[in-house]
């Protein structure tokens, strides 16, 4: 087994950014998925190639990779969680960040960069949000092709793509573009999906683009540290490795950055635990 482990940054918010790489790479993670935000690698301040340069040399010194991430909270607007999407009013602001981190990317040198659809507002119809969702995928696709980048496309509870079905609809109606992959988030898996973990990793595995990992219980959207909840961590490291999985598997405990120093050590101690129960 020799799955690649990261570390979403947005459970980092308290660190610099390469105090966070550091901690990482002294923990033995081989990469960080890398959140567009201000505390990081901030989308719209000046000089962005040149901020990528240097955090791609800080990667490269300690041999790890990256995966963008799109999800922080308010990096469009200060007073509505994750607005605009590509679903809402506004959804060209949401476009044009998605081109952006496409950019980053490549400067970064990272395959792929996550991103979800976003919920439907209350009086718009599901057909019509669906409608939004193809047009502005096909939009960051044509960025993502030029560019050689993959759009890995997480189902996120509570969205308009919020299950793995949903997501497969999605590529049906886009017409499964090699550009576009999948993000599986294994704890939403636990959360919401009707399938195990297995079942849904291995219907999920030709279009299988990056992985986030965290506990959490059925019902309940909340990240949660492993052991806290209700993931079978064993089964989850077996499958991905059944299924010769290459790319990132990255811890999210995005409300957990005020203890990383000591989540950062115990989800990986988790992590090895895990796989060498695994490959038993």
């Amino acid at each position: 087994m020799s799955l690649r482990f990261g570390y979403v940054s947005n459970g980092l918010s308290d660190h610099r950014l390469e105090d966070a790489l550091e901690l990482l790479s002294e923990n033995g993670y081989g990469g960080i998925a890398l959140t567009l935000d201000h505390i990081h690698f901030d989308p719209f301040a000046p000089r962005l190639r040149a901020r990528a340069a240097r955090v791609r040399a800080e990667l490269e010194a300690r041999g790890m990779t990256c995966v963008v991430e799109t999800g922080a909270r308010f990096v469009l607007d200060p007073r509505r969680k994750h607005f605009p999407t590509l679903v809402s009013d506004g959804r060209q602001k949401r476009v044009d960040l998605l081109c952006t981190a496409v950019d980053v990317a490549a400067e970064l040198g990272a395959p792929v960069v996550s991103m979800w659809s976003g919920s439907i507002a209350p009086d718009e119809s599901p057909e019509k949000a669906w409608d939004l969702l193809v047009d502005g995928c096909e939009r960051v696709l044509t960025h993502a092709e030029a560019n050689g980048i993959t759009l890995a496309f997480e189902p996120e509870p509570g969205m308009l793509v919020e299950q793995l079905s949903d997501y497969e609809e999605l590529q049906r109606r886009l017409g499964s573009p090699p550009a576009l992959g999948l993000t599986l988030d294994i704890g939403h898996i636990v959360c919401l999906e009707p399938m195990s973990v297995t079942e849904c990793v291995r219907r999920g595995a030709p279009t299988l683009a990056h992985v986030h990992i965290e506990d959490m219980r059925r019902g309940v959207h909340e990240h949660l540290m492993f052991g806290e909840g209700e993931l079978d961590l064993d089964e989850s490291l077996r499958v991905l490795s059944e299924i010769d999985y290459t790319g990132m598997v990255a811890v999210e405990l995005s409300r957990h950055s005020h203890a990383a120093h000591e989540t950062v050590p115990a989800a990986k101690s988790a992590l090895r635990a895990a796989e060498r129960e695994a490959i038993r």
